[in-house]
């Protein structure tokens, strides 16, 4: 089993970089005109729930049920064929 020191030294600089990748993503939707859409809420609710997980919930789960649809009726019709990355539903309601 690793030591806490060990997984930083196996994963920080990775870590760091991808950090800064999202910094750097949300400064370039902040300099530029326009609305963003529901994927920035989601973006922000996934971010806050990395900073604070519910009890009993990794971060990485807390996070990945930020993105989610919650939803449990089937859609009628797939009124897309790609992936958002967010669910439109959650963000509106």
């Amino acid at each position: 089993m690793p030591t806490k020191k060990e997984i930083q030294d196996l994963y920080f600089m990775d870590s760091r970089f991808k950090l800064l990748e999202i910094a750097s993503f949300l400064d370039r939707v902040d300099r530029h005109d326009g609305q963003a859409d529901f994927r920035h809420p989601a973006f922000m609710k996934a971010l806050e729930a990395m900073q604070n997980p519910p009890t009993g919930t990794s971060r990485a789960q807390a996070v990945h049920l930020a993105f989610s649809d919650h939803s449990t009726e089937p859609a009628e019709a797939a009124d897309i064929q790609f992936a958002y990355g967010a669910c439109q539903k959650e963000v509106e309601a």
